[in-house]
């Protein structure tokens, strides 16, 4: 029965392939506007629930500013733009069937939710093949807060999933701001043009569905058939229609069993790389001869890397998806940017010939420790595990996002070190290094160590906190957990 049922579902995925490409042909040439309208009338459709047409507003008012501000940046962010309205169409797509059908069985809303969670997917794929781009911070506010679409499948209170997708933008939508504000306003104007979106969004939600997703009661059960119902019929979507999609829900849940994201407990923190100082023995130098950017023999023994899909995007149903994708390890100077990606289970890395203007990725190692000499700009670290740095000084800051289990290693001075999204992560700071200031957001198992008489103490960063109101103000603190 279970085979018969998979087969039904790859003839049904067939056809609806068939219908998308079909009514995008149809659609590419004439519809193509920068707004979204559809055979609206001041951006108002008719014959539509009124839900749809309030969404078609907000398409054709905030969506559409947001894609004007981006063709005016060009590059990336145009082609990421595109994308994002793409995303949105989806979602026009899935609300005109929620105003026409009853709810389906929990089997059929994955496929239906296909198309929203395909768009997400491609969106933060293009931003994760682009970290070399001028404008990363722009995909990255946009990459992470895209989720946000998946508030069609958040119960009772799906605004409130809205605006933590919009923080997560501001993380980076404040550093292009840093970037720009005393240099070019454009970029001031797309920051507050995507921000908007999700600004009006929530007011959307609070007015149309408060307490989640309504669907209707009147029609008939919706289907994969459904789908290909409404796209074929004479009502108009936005173009161009959604293509089809690997089944799953939108990536807004990080549920998918095998990431990290989705599990619920919480692993000890990996045994510790190093001990004061001592971390920095039997580190190897990495002479010229093995940097990629002064070696070309070794440019030329892979192809280039390539980031791979950001890791909590789901796509349960798909197993061609689920196999871990193979890197080359990656440690070059591009430019002012020292890239250090995909190193695994290398202990001994060492990156001498630094200087002030220079800043670090590193990205994407594990169960690797690397040593950085001299005074550098600024360092990141993401999406790494298990992963162990000492450097000697940092005049701007450290960053560790989206990891876990790190362990960073002061030898001189750092002004400031940022800690988010991040599980596990000891800092151990030097004699000329105890102003540093640390900030974190969203992270947890953070430990600072101090030198105190040759030894290290440590000291946790709290996690949880207390506010009260005092009369004129709220007053928050560091809560006192009681054990």
């Amino acid at each position: 029965l279970t085979d018969e049922r998979m087969a039904e579902t790859h003839v049904l995925m067939e056809r609806l392939e068939k219908a998308v490409i079909r009514l995008e042909s149809l659609f590419s040439d004439s519809h193509r506007s920068i707004g979204m309208e559809c055979g609206a009338v001041n951006g108002v459709n008719g014959g539509v629930a009124p839900y749809v047409e309030a969404f078609d507003r907000l398409l054709n008012g905030s969506v559409a500013e947001f894609l004007r501000n981006s063709k005016i940046l060009e590059g990336d962010v145009k082609i990421h733009a595109e994308m994002v309205r793409a995303a949105f169409q989806a979602q026009r797509a899935f609300l005109l069937l929620v105003s026409q059908y009853q709810e389906p069985q929990e089997s059929e809303m994955a496929v239906l939710l296909k198309p929203i969670s395909d768009k997400i997917q491609e969106i933060q794929t293009f931003r994760e093949r682009n970290r070399g781009s001028k404008m990363f911070n722009h995909l990255s506010a946009v990459s992470e807060s895209i989720p946000a679409l998946g508030w069609i499948t958040v119960s009772p209170k799906p605004g409130p999933y809205v605006k933590e997708m919009n923080d997560a933008a501001t993380f980076y939508t404040n550093r292009v701001l840093k970037d720009y504000k005393n240099s070019d306003l454009r970029h001031v104007d797309w920051v507050k043009s995507y921000l908007n979106i999700w600004t009006e969004l929530q007011v959307y939600i609070k007015e149309h569905y408060a307490t989640g997703l309504t669907w209707s009661k009147t029609g008939p059960t919706a289907s994969t058939a459904s789908v290909l119902s409404t796209l074929t019929s004479g009502q108009c979507l936005p173009p161009p229609p959604p293509p089809p999609l690997p089944p799953g829900p939108p990536p807004v849940f990080d549920t998918e069993s095998g990431k990290d994201e989705a599990t619920t407990s919480r692993s000890a923190l990996f045994a510790q790389l190093n001990q004061g100082e001592a971390i920095t023995k039997g580190l190897r130098h990495v002479s010229d001869d093995q940097k990629t950017h002064k070696n070309p023999n070794l440019r030329a023994q892979g192809p280039p890397v390539r980031s791979p899909t950001k890791s909590h995007t789901p796509s349960p149903t798909s197993p061609q998806n689920s196999p871990q994708q193979s890197h080359s390890p990656l440690l070059e100077l591009e430019g002012k940017k020292w890239r250090v990606e995909y190193q695994e289970d290398k202990n001994n890395l060492v990156i001498a010939d630094t200087e002030l203007k220079q800043v670090a990725y590193i990205f994407k190692c594990n169960k690797s420790t690397l040593h950085m000499k001299g005074k550098i700009n600024s360092i990141t670290i993401d999406n790494c595990r298990k992963f162990g740095l000492v450097f000697d000084n940092v005049v701007g800051i450290v960053e560790v996002i989206n990891s876990r289990d790190i362990q960073i290693q002061v030898m001189g001075k750092v002004p400031t070190i940022s800690i988010n999204k991040t599980e596990g992560c000891h800092i151990y700071l030097s004699e000329d290094s105890l102003d540093c200031e640390i900030v974190s957001a969203k992270s947890s198992e953070m430990n600072i160590l101090i030198p105190l008489n040759g030894d290290y103490k440590e000291f946790p960063v709290p996690e949880q906190f207390k506010t009260a109101w005092d009369g004129s103000k709220l007053v928050t603190e560091p809560a006192e957990i009681v054990g």
